[in-house]
């Protein structure tokens, strides 16, 4: 028998709550790493390191986020620190993976 997802009203102890976070928190890892596949793919598709950091690109993607939380009822500041972190590990990822295919 699977456990039911339970909605935030639904849980009566904080055993409930923590049990939904982990359950979301596996969903978001899940998530970031297929994210993840496509920013190494995209590693192998740029040719040089400072293809990586494409300012007007990651301004779009900033804007999305903060609009899509802005509709989901989050705070935009928080969404924005979340997405600026996850670009700038990216960037940094895409550019190690270039400089080491370049340098071979």
């Amino acid at each position: 028998m699977t456990d039911q997802i339970k909605k935030p009203a639904e849980c009566e102890t904080k055993q409930d709550v923590r049990a939904e976070i982990d359950r979301l928190d596996q969903a978001l890892i899940n998530l970031f790493a297929e994210r993840h596949g496509y920013v190494t793919r995209m590693a192998e598709i740029k040719s040089d390191p400072h293809e990586a950091f494409d300012k007007a690109r990651i301004e779009a993607v900033v804007d999305k986020v903060r609009a899509r939380a802005l509709e989901k009822q989050l705070d935009e500041d928080q969404a924005e620190l979340i997405w600026r972190t996850l670009i700038d590990w990216n960037v940094n990822f895409e550019k190690g993976v270039i400089a080491a295919r370049r340098s071979k």
